[in-house]
């Protein structure tokens, strides 16, 4: 499935007129060499388009899809992309790649940011230019961005913790994971998620660590706290790097406790199939691109756009399987539920 995914990814690049400015991982720098002619010539092309920037905290596999559904919702409206992540979580590069896409006078910038506090004066600058922002997935609300795409990160929290509760039948020990600790939204949901535990259950949250965006930290945080914790009855991880990490781990330790991530992908519809995941908590991510594009492209004719587009949340768990989905895995036996919350 990833290898025929990877390849529509690689025919929409070449069809649509799109520019790629990342500092990608290695993968995604061979495909920029791939294209880079025919990206070139989709540009010139384009001149009566409009052109749209879009700014992830760091390069991960869950914001390429994203940028998938960006770039099909843009090849509709002759709309070139411009898409550019540190290789790291950085605050510092964010604002380089912002004030870059200022200077060449885009149409609309779509940022996730790492430090609302820190990029407020540079989102101020571009709206003041007459250029509109959007936020997604972590808000900046005391700026004056346009805009924010996503769902409620602290009631996504406490879905979250509604989850565990059900899971652990109100009571047990967990260990949180979560990713950046200067990035708004994760702190909402961390509080959320905290708040709810801590008011409405008999669960002891035993520690909490931050991995900083690094994957290789999320493992080696969740590794300590298991072995600091031999007695943990569930891991929870609040961010998109958690997911991938925490089923490494549990496939090499073989362990039959709870975890709980976040974020629909193939790495979580894959835990959840083969069972090291108990539940997923979705922010609907697939729809982001989308809904992005639509909204800058409203905000840069001037048009009024609602201040917050939710998304929503979905539970996703092995109860009930799409068809599709129950084809692809009818040995393993285990079934994929959907329950959507608003």
């Amino acid at each position: 499935m990833n290898k025929v995914k990877s390849v529509l990814l690689l025919k929409l690049m070449l069809l649509l007129p799109m520019v790629i400015t990342s500092d990608y991982s290695v993968h995604m720098k061979l495909k920029q060499q791939a294209v880079t002619s025919n990206v070139t010539t989709s540009v010139e092309k384009s001149t009566n388009g409009k052109t749209f920037g879009i700014i992830y905290p760091m390069t991960y596999p869950t914001y390429e899809m994203i940028t998938m559904d960006a770039t099909e919702s843009a090849g509709k409206h002759n709309i070139t992309l411009m898409v550019n992540a540190p290789d790291e979580a950085n605050t510092e590069q964010q604002i380089r790649i912002m004030e870059n896409m200022i200077k060449q006078n885009v149409d609309g910038i779509a940022i996730s940011p790492v430090d609302a506090t820190a990029l407020t004066p540079v989102i101020n600058k571009a709206q003041a230019a007459g250029i509109p922002v959007i936020t997604f997935e972590s808000d900046a609300p005391s700026s004056n961005r346009t805009a924010y795409v996503g769902a409620d990160n602290y009631r996504t929290g406490r879905q979250f913790a509604m989850t565990t509760t059900r899971l652990l039948n109100n009571q047990g020990m967990i260990l949180v994971e979560n990713g950046l600790e200067e990035m708004h939204g994760l702190q909402q949901r961390l509080n959320g998620f905290v708040d709810y535990i801590r008011n409405e259950t008999a669960i002891e949250i035993l520690e909490v660590h931050y991995n900083q965006g690094n994957e290789d930290q999320a493992m080696t945080d969740m590794e300590n706290m298991i072995d600091a914790h031999p007695h943990f009855n569930a891991i929870i991880g609040l961010d998109f790097v958690s997911v991938s990490a925490s089923t490494l781990i549990w496939k090499a330790k073989g362990l039959k406790r709870h975890l709980i991530a976040l974020g629909d992908s193939p790495t979580s519809e894959n835990g959840l199939l083969n069972g090291q995941l108990s539940a997923v908590i979705s922010q609907n991510e697939g729809v982001w691109g989308a809904k992005m594009i639509e909204t800058l492209l409203l905000a840069s004719e001037g048009l009024s756009v609602e201040e917050l587009i939710d998304t929503g949340i979905t539970e996703l768990n092995q109860q009930v399987i799409s068809p599709s989905k129950r084809d692809e895995n009818e040995s393993d036996g285990e079934y994929l539920s959907i329950f959507n919350f608003k």
